[in-house]
């Protein structure tokens, strides 16, 4: 027999797992991971070519090690009044997460989420030896204060992950469950709100919920509204002494200094990379709108994805799907099927593809 992850001393509670990994096919029309499949414009993109080039004549020295420019500039597009001392930033949200988890879960500690929700949750917890525990939803994945209360008197977990608007479902965070949360245990309260920008434009997020609320964090990233997939930068908002704990654990120098050039740069333009969020708003409408006269059931959804059951047989549909040219995502919630909202064209497609399928049924 030759040799295998099997044979190899690792931890116990990781044996028999699988990495976690969305289908990645090369197709024409890629809806399956919530990206901005909207190309950077021009202009934008030669700006933040310049800012690297300038990063990489000094790569021959470590970075910023506390990369005050990206947090100053992180810190201007937020607003609320934070300033960089409130903010914190990695490679990507799963990094601030699995940091986060370092510095106040591991061995012995817990954390409390509600599935379904972002898959990244129970794995990085798992990865840092905190124990992953599930609270229940309440009718149509919405999560009440008094839900939130009843499952953290029942877990008494050390950590609480929410995620609104949430992925996989679209769902709506209710700021009061927030609050309940927050009043209802001693640890962290921790709020992914990967999606904010795709929220309406009139309703607050959780950052408004910062001030007097030391142990509350609510975490964004750049992969979505600003097309920012590959750059791997994500950030959190927080009482400065949040910073200070994931300080201690975070690695020396974790931001190459090509990544805060390039995140600069981008927030720079945050207005023009923010206007194809409105684009992106449009064809999710367009997507709920049409798969409900297909016949489908689309849950409301303040993201830039929309989760629909209906789906008579999720693994065949995918597969129809991905024979014309369309990927999609088959979560393994019955009947369900999610899609990422993409261009007009990307949105076309699908939608043509999946009535194709459906009529020929």
């Amino acid at each position: 027999m030759p040799f295998s992850l099997d044979d190899l001393p690792i931890r116990d509670d990781l044996r028999g797992l699988s990495p976690y990994g969305a289908p990645q096919k090369h197709v024409a029309v890629q809806l399956n991971v919530n990206e901005n499949t909207h190309p950077i414009p021009e202009d934008v993109a030669r700006d933040i070519v310049e800012s690297i080039a300038q990063a990489v004549l000094t790569v021959n020295r470590y970075p910023d090690r506390e990369f005050t420019p990206l947090r100053e500039a992180l810190a201007r597009y937020l607003g609320h009044g934070l300033t960089a001392d409130n903010i914190w930033a990695a490679n990507g949200s799963n990094e601030v997460i699995q940091q986060l988890m370092q510095a106040f879960g591991g061995p012995g500690r817990s954390v409390l989420g509600f599935p379904p929700t972002y898959s990244m949750h129970s794995i990085i917890a798992a990865g840092s030896g905190t124990t992953w525990v599930e609270g229940q939803r309440d009718a149509g994945f919405e999560i009440s204060p008094e839900t939130a209360v009843a499952e953290i008197r029942r877990t008494q977990p050390d950590i609480v992950f929410f995620c609104g608007p949430n992925n996989p479902t679209g769902t709506p965070l209710d700021l009061e469950t927030v609050v309940a949360a927050y009043e209802a245990t001693d640890g962290i309260v921790f709020v992914d709100e990967a999606y904010a920008e795709f929220m309406p434009s009139d309703r607050p997020t959780a950052l408004t919920l910062l001030e007097g609320r030391e142990r509350l964090v609510v975490s964004r990233t750049m992969s979505k509204a600003f097309a920012f997939a590959g750059a791997r930068v994500g950030y959190l908002a927080a009482h400065p002494a949040v910073a200070d704990a994931l300080r201690l654990v975070r690695l020396p120098y974790h931001l190459s200094s090509l990544t805060q050039a390039a995140a600069v740069a981008a927030l720079a333009h945050a207005d023009e990379m923010l206007a194809m969020v409105d684009e992106i708003k449009t064809q999710r409408d367009r997507i709920v709108h049409e798969l409900t006269e297909m016949g489908y059931e689309p849950w409301p959804t303040w993201s830039n994805f929309v989760l629909f059951g209906g789906v008579d047989d999720p693994a065949a549909v995918f597969e129809a799907l991905l024979d014309r040219g369309v990927i999609v995502r088959n979560l393994g919630i019955p009947n369900h099927l999610r899609v990422s909202a993409g261009t007009e064209a990307e949105t076309t497609a699908f939608l043509d593809a999946l009535r194709d399928i459906r009529l020929s049924s």
